[in-house]
């Protein structure tokens, strides 16, 4: 049974990652020739307007409003010298068009080739400069990797679109899975059959060795945690994106080296007393 229960887990598992397919593959860019050969001419002018004056009769509001018209930031990040977006400048077309935390999405205002004029706007001022115009082309390439929206959201402990079905599985995938581990454990710890009697145990050199080496472990992934927590906190007070899932991994290593650790001692450590012999059990199994 804790067989069957860890194997269903897998099926249920592949299934759930069927239903986040669909967010994490973002959908096909077109690319129009024309718009290719308009970004190198417009962005100078076009997007310069934009970002400072913005397109009221499309809804759009203007960049600088926020941003600064120099790219030195107030309400919204500061994009003088942004390091970050020179390095991914896909990433900036992904924020112009979707939106992100307060800052709105502008992929229903703009058109396209405003959307381009305004990225290349600024990946080209204020200290910015990329080596090529970023274009379509470079944007459907960009989109062979997930979405870097959809990274963030997949970061945190419980994403914000998530829905009922994943709910469910991801529910019941946790319940099957702890319900064989927990099945597995007790065969491990106390065989298939149960025997009258007190059962010594003799910790053998590889026993105190693997303990030893788990507690470690525990603490070396508690100090890491730690530190990851400060680094987090720094990086909020910077305005900038923490790394929550490196966070998650850490905590999680922490409470799986402790769970090893018990085991260990349950096994190798600790007596065992059977009172009666007996076909029944605490499980199922």
């Amino acid at each position: 049974m804790p067989w069957v229960a860890i194997v269903c887990a897998a099926i249920m598992w592949i299934i759930l990652l069927f239903l986040f397919n669909k967010e994490t593959a973002p959908e096909p860019v077109v690319v129009d020739p024309a718009i290719t050969a308009s970004i190198s001419k417009e962005w100078p002018t076009l997007g310069k307007q934009i970002f400072e004056n913005g397109v009221p009769a499309e809804g759009a509001t203007a960049c600088a409003g926020c941003h600064g018209l120099q790219g030195q930031g107030g309400a919204g990040v500061k994009l003088a010298g942004d390091e970050k977006i020179l390095k991914d400048p896909v990433y900036v077309h992904t924020i112009l068009v979707n939106g992100k935390g307060a800052m709105p999405a502008f992929g229903g205002n703009l058109k396209e080739n405003e959307i381009y004029a305004v990225a290349n706007y600024v990946l080209n001022s204020w200290g910015n400069k990329v080596e090529q115009p970023l274009t379509p082309a470079l944007v459907a390439e960009g989109q062979t990797k997930i979405d870097p929206a959809v990274l963030k959201n997949r970061s945190r402990f419980v994403p914000e679109d998530i829905k009922l079905p994943e709910i469910f599985l991801a529910t019941f995938i946790m319940v099957l899975l702890t319900y064989g581990l927990i099945g597995l454990y007790s065969v491990w710890t106390e065989g298939l059959e149960l025997h009258p009697g007190i059962h010594k145990v003799r910790a053998t050199p590889i026993a105190m060795l693997s303990m030893v080496v788990t507690l470690i472990l525990s603490l070396v992934f508690s100090v890491l945690f730690v530190r990851q927590m400060s680094a987090d906190y720094a990086a909020w007070q910077n305005q900038e994106l923490p790394n929550v899932a490196m966070e998650g991994f850490f905590a999680a290593m922490i409470l799986l080296t402790i769970a090893v650790a018990i085991g260990l001692y349950k096994k190798f450590f600790m007596d065992g007393e059977v009172l009666v012999e007996d076909t029944s059990g605490e499980f199922p199994w």
